[in-house]
Order: structure tokens, then sequence, then C-alpha cells
């Protein structure tokens, strides 16, 4: 099952406002998914992919929250709060899963499989492209 694109946008959207250019200036400031380099899109499109395959059913539970800012279904809106949070727990940033939004024991098992997938830092190439 592939993730919806709820949930991959909504991963993408904090990496760029979390990362941040050579200058500390964050990334979606001057940049947004269509600045992705080809690799590191299909990068994260693929550990979207995965995580939301390996939890899906961890993410649609009865309680889980909805994204606010993300219009649509509530299947949708699901996803898209866990593909925030999915970026923003396996990167370390102090919030994710585990801050009190998602039901247990649901929370800690997203929060679990997500920091199986490690940090993830974004750069600025000289090709004026975003890289993972």
């Amino acid at each position: 099952m592939a993730a919806p694109w709820s949930f991959v946008a909504s991963y993408i959207g904090p990496a760029l406002w979390s990362s941040f250019d050579g200058d500390g200036v964050p990334l979606d400031r001057h940049h947004d998914m269509s600045d992705l380099a080809a690799e590191a899109r299909a990068g994260m499109e693929t550990d979207c992919h995965a995580f939301y395959d390996a939890n899906h059913r961890h993410i649609h539970c009865i309680g889980a929250p909805l994204a606010r800012d993300f219009e649509g279904p509530v299947h949708d809106r699901e996803a898209a709060m866990a593909g925030h949070d999915f970026w923003l727990t396996r990167c370390g940033h102090g919030a994710g899963f585990w801050d009190g939004d998602w039901p247990e024991p649901h929370a800690g098992r997203l929060d679990r499989g997500a920091r199986i997938f490690g940090n993830v830092d974004l750069y600025v190439g000289d090709d004026g492209l975003i890289h993972l």
C-alpha cells in the first residue's frame, strides 16, 4: 500500500521549514518541493511509503489527530498529520508522535517505527537543488 499524497506532502513541508541553508535561513523561505533533487525526492518518497506501509493501521486509528492545514477527507488528514510527525520524530525535532496528540498504544508504535529510520539532513547543493 503506497502512502497517500497527503502523507508525502506533509512530510516534505516540515523537512523544508526545519532545515537550513548555509546562512541559517530555513529552506522553505526560498525553496519548495519542486527544488528537491530527483534522488532526494525519490529517497523521501521511498521512506514515506515504507513507513506508511508498516504503520498504516496505527496512523488510521480511533482518536488519530487530524492535520489542520490540510483539506480533505479524514483519512487524508490523518495521513497528513502522520507525515508531519514522521519527519519531526525521525529527526529528533522535539515534537512528533510521542508529544501527546496520538493515542496509545499507537503513539509508541509510531514513535519507535519513525526512530528506526534515523535522522536525515537536507542541504542545498551547488546546483541549487536540495539534496539528502
